[in-house]
């Protein structure tokens, strides 16, 4: 490939997407005005929480609380933790969301007719989701208290009461907009990645201007990557405005490496510029390729990624489907980066099938393209 090529059809993209102000609107003003739109509040119901135990009491009472927890059908027990362990590493690698601490003495405390204390540690990178939980732990040992009360029966020694201490990591104050804007981008990078490559490529073939191309000595590598290569770098400039709004609007701040956070934007975007070229492959006119992109784009960013609908609470049959959209790991990350000020090194698993699928999906459109020009 030469590279001289590719800067001429990347700077003649350039130009004609500049001159374009709908193109502009799409890929600059669409990301500031869904941060607006979708920057309050959604609440959902929760099920089959993954839920961490650390029981430093042994003892009778503490299992039957630790039952009360896992047979209510709102949390699934996940791991069992002795003493020492590092919670806080737990829940940055999402393998549980919630942690129950029962305090070795548990049961004498309650059995001496004091207050016995628990404690309950919740991630709150998803804030409606914390909010949820937090209201079905007190509400579970609501219900143990009052056991606990209709079990001291008159003339025997009275049992204590709980007391529920929970706190909240990474959210502290369950602002619903510090779970949606990292969502926010993996959807809007999916939605304008895929159309602007694609209706850019269609718009060629619409005008005869791709027929000019082909006789030329472009090799079609080089005109893939020329036509793609300015529609990375505006989409990377959309990610800086939904970062500065956030800050600013929201006052939401990333906590992890910078750097991180633009190799793992960088992967996703090559993959979604990727699928808006296998989309033009598809389609012969602009009209189909945006119906297309945004079947392809739109409709899994926003009901298959997690972005808003718990995965956890989908059917099966649909939590399988999740596995190939590339926004439920991209969203994995950027939480993780943002939220939690962790790096790539807890999310390799994540990043391996984002990079899995752009080379994929690359492939297959550059196949498609070669063979449309062959």
């Amino acid at each position: 490939m030469s590279l001289r090529k590719i800067k001429a059809v990347a700077r003649k993209e350039l130009r004609q997407a500049s001159r374009d102000p709908l193109t502009l609107t799409m890929l600059l003003g669409v990301p500031t005005m869904m941060l607006l739109l979708y920057g309050y509040a959604i609440n959902f119901d929760v099920k089959h929480v993954a839920l961490a135990v650390q029981d430093l009491d042994k003892s009778a009472r503490s299992r039957d609380l630790v039952a009360s927890f896992v047979n209510s059908t709102y949390f699934d027990q996940v791991a069992d933790l002795a003493a020492g362990a590092d919670l806080q590493r737990l829940t940055e690698r999402r393998r549980a969301q919630a942690v129950l601490v029962v305090p070795a003495g548990y049961a004498r405390d309650l059995a001496g007719g004091g207050t016995a204390s628990v404690q309950l540690l919740l991630d709150g990178a998803d804030a409606n989701t914390a909010t949820t939980v937090l209201g079905y732990a007190s509400s579970l040992v609501a219900s143990t208290n009052a056991a606990l009360l209709e079990e001291a029966a008159p003339g025997r020694v009275r049992l204590g009461g709980i007391s529920n201490e929970p706190r909240v990591w990474y959210n502290p104050e369950l602002k619903s907009t510090q779970f949606l804007v990292p969502g926010l981008i993996g959807f809007i990078l999916m939605l304008t990645g895929v159309l602007s490559t694609a209706l850019a490529v269609v718009r060629e073939k619409e005008r005869g201007t791709m027929e000019q191309l082909r006789v030329t000595s472009l090799h079609p590598a080089e005109l893939v990557v020329g036509k793609t290569l300015p529609y990375l770098g505006i989409s990377l400039a959309a990610t800086a405005i939904i970062l500065v709004a956030a800050r600013v609007l929201f006052d939401v701040v990333v906590r992890g490496p910078y750097l991180d956070l633009f190799v793992a934007t960088l992967i996703y975007l090559i993959g979604a510029l990727g699928l808006g070229l296998l989309v033009s492959s598809m389609s012969e006119s602009q009209a189909m390729a945006f119906q297309i992109g945004m079947v392809v784009s739109l409709l899994p960013a926003i009901f298959l990624s997690g972005f808003i609908f718990p995965i956890r609470s989908m059917p099966v049959a649909v939590q399988v489907i999740t596995y190939a959209v590339p926004a439920r790991y991209f969203n994995v990350v950027l939480r993780g980066v943002i939220l939690k000020g962790a790096g790539l090194s807890s999310y390799l698993r994540d990043m391996g099938f984002l990079t899995l699928y752009a080379v994929v999906v690359l492939g297959i459109a550059y196949a498609r393209l070669t063979r449309k020009e062959a």
